[in-house]
C-alpha cells in the first residue's frame, strides 16, 4: 500500500497534498490560503472574508448560477470558510467527479468575475450577516474578548468586518487583496478520501498554473494586551468571557493546554459544569476554551448567566480555575487526555476533517503530524503539567473581559483578575 499522506510542492510554490482513505467512494478536496483576517490592514478589515464570499459569484467561464449547478449536476456540494488565520474553499464530490471540483475551485481562485452588480448583492448580505451576529450576544461576545484581548491589532477584529469597511469594498479592493495573498508559496490544495495523489498532483499542475509564485508580505505580530468591554442591554441572560494569555500551536504546552481545558470545562464531567452548573445552578452554560494561533493564544472561560447571579458567578470561576491548578488528579486528566484522543481519532473518520487538518499543521508546522505522534504528545499529559499549566496560566497578564447583559452585579476586572491571582 503507498504511503499517505503524501505532500508535492509544484514549481509555482503551491502545496499537494493527500491522503487516501479505502473503502470510500467520494474525496473532499480543498484549497487552503493563508490569508485572513490577520492580514488585513484597517482600511482592507474585512477584505477576506467579502472575498470568500463573492468566490462563488461568477467567473470569466461561469455564471454563479452555473458553478452551483455543475457541482450539484453530480451530487457534489461546495462552500468556504474564513478565519483568523485562513480562507478555505472546498468540495466534495464522487472520486470520478474530482477533476470538476478542482476545476472549478481554480477557476473561482483565478478567474473571478467581481461583477459591480454580485458586488452590491453580497454586500448586502455580508451587511445583514453582521447585523445577525450582533443580535446573537453569546456569539459577539466572543467578538469582544478578542477585541479586547488584542485591542488595535489586527487579529482582534472581528472576521466579518464592520458595516463601515464593507460599505466601500469594490472590485480594485477584492482585486488587490488576492494579488497580495493568493501565491502559490500560501496556497495548499489538500484532499482526502478515494484520491490517487499523481492524479491530484496533475491536476492541480493544470488548474493552478496561473497562481504567481510570489512570497507574501510579513503580517503583524499578535501582543496580548488584555482589557475589557461591557455592554449593558436588556437581555434574559448575562454573557461573561474571560481570556488570559495561552500557547501558540507550537508551544511545548499545547496538549497542556487543551487537557486543562477538557478538565475545567469540556464535558458534563468537568469541574465548571459540575460546580456551577449541577451543584449550584449558577449557570445553564459553562464552558472552558483553549484557542491557538501562529504566534500566541488564548486560553478562556465563558458563562452564560441569570443576572442575579452573577456576583455569584465569578467567584465560583476562579475557584475552580485556582484549584485545578493546585489538586490536578491522575484519574481527571485520564479522562481528559482520553475524550482528546477520542476527538482526533474519531475526526480522522471523515474525508473534509482529514483534508483540513493536513492542510492546516503544513501552514503551522511545515508538515504533516502522525496520529500516533499526537496521541503520544497527549499520552504525556500528566496532573503535575497540568499543575504547572494552571500556574503559567494564573501568573500572566490578564485576564481580558467581555461581557454583554445586565451588568449590574459583575465586578471591576481588577477585582475579578484578584480573584484569578
Amino acid at each position: 500500500m503507498t504511503e499517505t499522506p503524501r505532500i508535492t510542492r509544484l514549481p509555482n510554490g503551491l502545496t499537494v497534498v493527500s491522503d487516501r482513505m479505502d473503502h470510500v467512494e467520494s474525496v473532499s478536496a480543498g484549497v487552503w490560503v493563508d490569508a485572513g483576517t490577520r492580514h488585513e490592514t484597517p482600511e482592507r478589515h474585512g477584505l477576506s472574508h467579502m472575498l470568500e464570499h463573492m468566490a462563488f459569484k461568477g467567473t470569466a467561464r461561469r455564471s454563479a448560477q452555473e458553478i452551483a449547478e455543475e457541482i450539484e449536476n453530480v451530487g457534489g456540494h461546495i462552500n468556504a470558510a474564513t478565519s483568523h488565520e485562513t480562507t478555505a474553499y472546498y468540495t466534495r464530490v464522487l472520486k470520478e467527479d474530482l477533476g470538476l471540483g478542482l476545476d472549478i475551485l481554480a477557476d473561482i481562485l483565478q478567474n473571478p468575475a467581481f461583477a459591480a452588480d454580485e458586488i452590491e448583492r453580497e454586500r448586502g448580505v455580508i451587511l445583514q450577516e453582521i447585523g445577525q451576529a450582533a443580535d446573537t450576544p453569546d456569539d459577539i461576545v466572543f467578538d469582544n474578548l478578542m477585541s479586547v484581548s488584542y485591542p488595535g491589532q489586527a487579529l482582534g477584529r472581528p472576521i466579518l468586518g464592520t458595516p463601515e469597511t464593507v460599505g466601500r469594498f469594490g472590485e480594485d479592493d477584492l482585486r488587490a487583496y488576492m494579488a497580495d495573498r493568493y501565491h502559490g508559496p500560501s496556497m495548499i490544495v489538500s484532499a482526502a478520501g478515494a484520491v490517487d495523489h499523481d492524479q491530484l498532483v496533475a491536476l492541480a499542475e493544470e488548474k493552478f498554473a496561473g497562481v504567481p509564485v510570489s512570497e507574501l508580505p510579513p503580517h503583524e505580530e499578535a501582543q496580548f494586551t488584555p482589557q475589557e468591554h461591557r455592554e449593558e442591554r436588556a437581555l434574559e441572560q448575562t454573557h461573561v468571557t474571560l481570556a488570559f494569555e495561552g500557547v501558540p500551536y507550537g508551544d511545548r504546552d499545547y496538549y497542556t493546554a487543551q487537557v486543562f481545558a477538557s478538565v475545567l470545562g469540556g464535558g458534563m464531567s468537568s469541574r465548571l459544569f459540575q460546580e456551577v452548573r449541577e451543584k449550584r445552578g449558577l449557570a445553564y452554560s459553562v464552558f472552558a476554551f483553549n484557542w491557538s494561533f501562529a504566534d500566541t493564544g488564548l486560553f478562556g472561560l465563558y458563562a452564560g448567566t441569570a443576572p442575579e447571579d452573577v456576583e455569584g458567578l465569578m467567584p465560583v470561576l476562579a475557584d475552580e480555575m485556582r484549584r485545578l491548578s493546585d489538586d490536578a488528579s491522575e484519574a481527571e486528566t485520564a479522562r481528559a487526555r482520553a475524550q482528546l484522543k477520542a476527538g482526533l481519532l474519531m475526526g480522522l473518520e471523515s474525508s473534509a476533517a482529514r483534508a483540513e487538518q493536513m492542510a492546516r499543521q503544513l501552514m503551522v508546522f511545515g508538515e504533516i503530524l502522525p496520529p500516533a505522534d499526537i496521541v503520544a504528545e497527549v499520552d504525556r499529559v500528566d496532573a503535575k503539567a497540568l499543575k504547572a499549566f494552571g500556574k503559567r496560566l494564573l501568573t500572566g497578564e490578564g485576564p481580558a473581559l467581555a461581557a454583554i447583559g445586565p451588568l449590574h452585579g459583575l465586578e471591576t476586572r481588577d477585582l475579578i483578575a484578584a480573584r484569578f491571582a
